[in-house]
């Protein structure tokens, strides 16, 4: 609920719409039957200038409230960096500002605490459900239990939505849960590439090489950006950003030129702060001024490239023609890119990489591998930024497994998080206990 909430009087809830069936649905029995708030729209045209409208409304409500948040919160005394204001052209956008809260050592976070099952009592049927391979019945269960004032349906329903591939369906909810909450719509982001969906337990998964990058971003950068254009056998990096404060032209260039190189060499970027370096880069940009370094501008053309941000990416690219009368670069996202929006600040080292899919003869091995990722590092950081799916009888094994872990040394507990876990995985690993001692980290909508 943004600043301006308590200001405003709330309007009635519309009333709720028969739903239709989504394209391609066979099965007359799955069609949900009223599950919007919405009121019918005459045409599918009017449906999307009004999600236009609602989308700009928030937007602008929440780039004052972001404005109102510098001044009232101080970073000291959150302990962790804050995601400066991004001056982006999309609602999308805005739905990614994130103010961080503490990680290993710090509180948890609000969406930690919400993913208790005790939270919303549809959460743990949908969760089962989902992890059983039951998604018709997850959804169902899920849309019923709209109507309340909890939100944690409304993500698990979004997350539901975008490990599927169903971008329409997302979108007509988003449009509702803006309207239901008075906050900018959540922005469409797949838990995994299209061509893998939930089939993919046979991606990569295990140590992920990771370079976070805090301060001033400079040429020094190079050092740390080097580790991951080293050939190594891991096919996914992950880059940290969320701490860069500042930045220099000569700093802008030689990451372009490392993402660049990934990209170009088939690597999957798993980028977490991407959002926040935007905004830092932003008010270094001046229309008009040729003079001025170019690399800032290629640095976030290639940032917004990689976030399949397109509006974005042609708005500032025209800009950029404007400004150096120059051609500017094509929009052409990659495959093998993924934003990850993590709840806490950056952290150091390497972090083990969940595939997308836990289930079935595959489990034991997976074990193995943590294991062995435990003998070598003191703390436990589990990157779930691609996890879709883990099946009831897995997640029971994984919980017991890290429990073992967290409690190998009875003098020193070992500290294990999961980070950034969809809304459905969390709420079933909660439903089994594993907040006892293990720290679970569910992403931000």
């Amino acid at each position: 609920m943004g600043f301006f909430s308590f200001l405003k009087k709330k309007s009635e809830a519309p009333a709720a719409a028969q739903a239709s069936p989504r394209p391609g649905a066979g099965n007359p029995s799955t069609v949900l039957g009223n599950p919007s708030t919405r009121m019918p729209l005459d045409t599918e045209a009017e449906r999307e200038r009004q999600r236009e409208i609602a989308r700009a409304t928030a937007a602008k409500i929440d780039e004052i409230e972001l404005e109102m948040a510098s001044d009232i919160f101080d970073d000291d005394a959150w302990g962790s960096p804050r995601r400066a204001p991004a001056v982006a052209s999309s609602a999308a956008s805005s739905a990614l500002v994130d103010l961080n809260t503490d990680g290993l050592l710090g509180l948890e976070s609000l969406l930690d605490a919400a993913a208790s099952p005790s939270s919303a009592p549809a959460a743990e049927e949908a969760a089962i459900l989902y992890a059983n391979g039951q998604l018709d019945a997850a959804e169902q269960a899920l849309r019923a239990s709209l109507a309340g004032s909890e939100r944690l349906p409304w993500w698990m329903l979004f997350d539901l939505y975008q490990a599927t591939g169903r971008e329409q369906d997302f979108e007509s909810i988003a449009i509702d849960y803006a309207s239901r909450f008075e906050t900018s719509p959540p922005a469409w982001q797949p838990l995994l590439p299209a061509h893998d969906g939930l089939a993919a337990g046979g991606a990569f998964s295990g140590v992920t090489p990771t370079a976070s990058l805090s301060g001033r971003l400079d040429a020094g950068a190079g050092a740390q950006l080097a580790r991951l254009l080293a050939p190594s056998p891991a096919a996914v990096v992950r880059l940290e950003f969320s701490a860069i404060a500042g930045a220099t032209p000569e700093g802008c260039s030689v990451l372009l030129d490392a993402l660049q190189t990934l990209r170009r060499g088939g690597r999957e970027l798993v980028l977490a702060g991407a959002d926040h370096l935007v905004g830092v880069l932003r008010p270094m940009l001046a229309i008009g001024e040729r003079n001025a370094s170019q690399a800032p501008w290629l640095l976030l053309l290639e940032l917004l490239l990689l976030m399949h941000r397109e509006k974005d990416f042609e708005e500032t690219a025209m800009d950029y023609c404007v400004t150096f009368e120059v051609s500017p670069p094509s929009f052409e996202p990659p495959l093998r890119s993924a934003l990850s929006v993590g709840t806490g600040p950056a952290l150091e080292g390497d972090r083990f990489l969940l595939p997308g899919m836990i289930g079935g003869d595959g489990v034991g091995a997976l074990l193995g591998a943590i294991d062995t990722y435990a003998g070598q590092h003191a703390a436990l950081v589990l990157d779930c930024s691609r996890l879709a799916r883990i099946d009831y009888g897995a997640a029971a094994a994984l919980v017991s497994r890290l429990r073992l872990l967290a409690g190998a040394s009875p003098d020193s507990p070992r500290k294990v998080e999961l980070r950034d876990l969809n809304h459905l995985v969390a709420a079933l690993l909660r439903l089994l206990d594993a907040g006892e001692q293990v720290r679970l980290y569910a992403h931000k909508y």
